[in-house]
């Protein structure tokens, strides 16, 4: 009677995950037009699922193994099952191979069980609390039900009640397992996942890449609104990545704003835009909500809309998207590599350019953006005041350098001048060819194009471009993380290319290759802070510390730090949107800061060096890494002859 019962259990549910499968990409096709290898996303898929995605999640060796065991066991359970009652291949091989994956599949399901008796707050809860007992229920089920295969069981054991028993079993779990993973449940992110992990919008991160720049908005195209008003405005594989969501709440943990007590969860946030997929309420979803400022969270359920409906005010809050600081702990936690960030960009494009609703600061400050080219408002004539007696070399008279030194708008800041000096005096004692653009610089375009004023951003980056092809230079050299990412990342989608490089990393090849005379860091003890650009978006971690113990600096590392490492809370507009929390993300990190006992933090950012500063005293001193190089400079000993650093042989116009 089973071996009839099976068959028609397996086909059915099949049949029934065929239709669902259908039904969810008819809904992923919702979304806007996205070019995607599709035969070759699926060829990359395995290995991608098998070994990118594994480097994630393999950051907890727990969840790793279990995931490995359950996800894995799962897999080859399902095939062999399908093979062996479906098509009723009964070899005896076959048989005791589903044994085995089940077995595998049940204990990866026990240590998801052991995890779910005391979950971490950032796990939902509701439907989730049951997929261990579906799992555990499905490779039981089969176990059994192969043992008369595998021939250590009578074909017709137990009777009547066992075949019973085992096929309600095997019809439940049938359901979570095959019905739910395309039409809705738990085991939903498994099948998304993997077509998320085909057809990926950065492909790029695959195989060790990196892909961090926004992606630019064709201004010229008038079909469709500027950024995202609704759910269908994303692109259909954006869709398919928020489906995707196994809503472990690694995001929700490592967000600083959410911890901050600001209006932003990235898990519910992502959880929000399912729900504008398919339609519906946020009634059902079991995770915490947005934080409120009287603690209580905002209520769960009155938030609602489609596909078609407007997503800000039916969907989400304004104020949500806008307590972003663009930071990426949130995608570099997500272990189904869901592009959080680029969704709340998009989101925030269609409210500056079609609202017009950047709140607070904002409109101000993308006004003097266009007026005087910098946010400050300051007039541009005062952009080398900083550097009236350090007699630098302009690239207009030059016309030609070995580095171009990008000042950045820190040039109107009293305190970020003390650090552009610095790098300036390193500079000269390494003998290095360089030169500045003076008044012919313009802002990076970094802070209009996370505020969504992609046009202002578009604007400023051709400038750049246009003034930066009349000249000659082999390197650009930044003390500015934001301004290194955008000209390193951004400026290429406009024929924008450039060798860019941080100060850190190009002091640290200076040192390496002895071009400086450095004395010893003395005194106080030092703790580095890893900007979020530098680090998260450019994986640079290293060389600051290089630069540091080069000092004869033993670094106090803080318990968040490389990729790990808290947001200062400066970034994406966030000091200029100012969303309240319960309390300032700056002053969470001087906690992180205050816990290492050191005296001095490394900073190499003066958004970061800003944020810091910021927090009411006492803490301790903050100092660029240029400042901390320049102090150690011996002044008896200066270079007579250019630098032996390696440099790139063509020049880059």
């Amino acid at each position: 009677m089973l071996n009839t019962l099976l068959p028609i259990l397996l086909f059915v549910a099949l049949a029934l995950a065929v239709l669902g499968a259908v039904r969810r990409m008819m809904l992923w096709r919702q979304g806007r037009a996205a070019k995607v290898d599709v035969l070759g996303g699926l060829l990359a898929m395995p290995k991608r699922y098998m070994v990118d995605l594994h480097h994630v999640v393999a950051r907890d060796k727990y969840i790793a193994n279990t995931h490995v065991a359950t996800a894995g066991g799962f897999v080859l359970a399902a095939v062999l099952a399908i093979l062996v009652h479906g098509f009723s291949l009964h070899n005896r091989i076959l048989g005791y191979a589903l044994l085995l994956a089940s077995a595998i599949m049940f204990v990866g399901a026990i240590f998801m069980a052991l995890r779910r008796l005391n979950p971490p707050a950032r796990l939902s809860k509701g439907p989730w609390m049951r997929l261990p007992k579906s799992l555990m229920a499905f490779s039981v089920s089969f176990f059994l039900v192969t043992l008369p295969v595998a021939g250590i069981l009578p074909e017709h054991f137990g009777g009547w009640v066992v075949v019973v028993v085992l096929g309600v079993a095997v019809a439940l779990s049938l359901t979570e397992m095959f019905f739910g993973m395309t039409w809705g449940g738990p085991m939903k992110h498994a099948f998304a996942g993997a077509l998320h992990l085909a057809w990926h919008r950065r492909a790029e991160r695959f195989g060790g890449g990196r892909s961090t720049g926004l992606k630019p908005l064709d201004l010229s195209d008038r079909s469709a609104p500027l950024g995202v008003e609704k759910p269908k405005d994303f692109t259909w594989n954006q869709l398919l990545g928020f489906d995707a969501c196994v809503q472990c709440g690694k995001c929700e943990a490592a967000c600083p704003a959410f911890a901050a007590g600001q209006p932003l969860n990235p898990k519910k946030l992502i959880q929000d835009m399912v729900v504008g997929l398919a339609g519906g309420t946020d009634a059902k979803f079991a995770g915490s909500p947005y934080p409120s400022l009287d603690g209580r969270g905002k209520p769960i359920g009155e938030h609602g809309g489609n596909a078609h409906q407007p997503i800000v005010n039916g969907l989400v809050d304004a104020e949500t998207l806008w307590s972003c600081t663009t930071c990426r702990a949130c995608v570099e936690e997500c272990p189904m590599m869901i592009e959080h960030v680029d969704a709340i960009v998009d989101m925030r494009r269609f409210l500056t350019l079609e609202k017009g609703a950047t709140p607070n600061k904002g409109a101000e400050v993308l006004d003097n953006l266009i007026a005087t080219d910098n946010p400050g408002g300051f007039a541009p004539g005062g952009r080398m005041n900083w550097a009236a007696d350090l007699n630098l070399n302009l690239l207009s008279e030059k016309k030609t350098a070995d580095v171009l030194f990008w000042v950045g708008d820190g040039a109107f800041d009293m305190r970020n001048q003390r650090t552009l000096r610095a790098f300036v005096k390193v500079l000269k004692a390494a003998n290095v060819d360089f030169a500045v653009l003076g008044l012919e610089e313009r802002d990076s375009g970094d802070v209009a194009r996370r505020l969504g004023d992609e046009a202002t951003f578009q604007l400023l980056a051709k400038r750049n471009i246009q003034t930066l092809s009349k000249y000659a230079f082999k390197r650009i050299v930044t003390c500015d993380p934001h301004s290194f990412h955008v000209l390193k990342n951004e400026y290429g989608a406009f024929d924008g290319n450039y060798q860019v490089q941080h100060h850190s990393t190009y002091m640290a090849e200076l040192i390496q290759a002895g071009a400086l005379n450095l004395g010893q860091h003395k005194g106080s003890n030092v703790t580095y802070h890893d900007p979020c650009y530098l680090g998260r978006y450019n994986g640079e971690y290293e060389a600051p510390r290089e630069v540091l113990r080069a000092l004869g600096i033993e670094i106090k590392e803080m318990q968040r730090s490389g990729f790990r490492s808290r947001c200062c809370g400066g970034g994406g507009g966030a000091p200029i949107t100012d969303i309240p929390g319960k309390q300032r993300i700056p002053d969470m990190r001087m906690e992180d800061i205050r816990e290492t006992g050191a005296e001095l933090v490394a900073v190499g950012c003066p958004q970061c060096t800003a944020m810091l500063e910021g927090v009411v005293e006492p803490r301790p001193l903050i100092k660029d890494i240029a400042e901390l190089v320049a102090d150690a400079l011996l002044e008896d000993v200066v270079a007579s002859k250019p630098t032996p650093v390696k440099r790139q042989p063509a020049e880059v116009h």
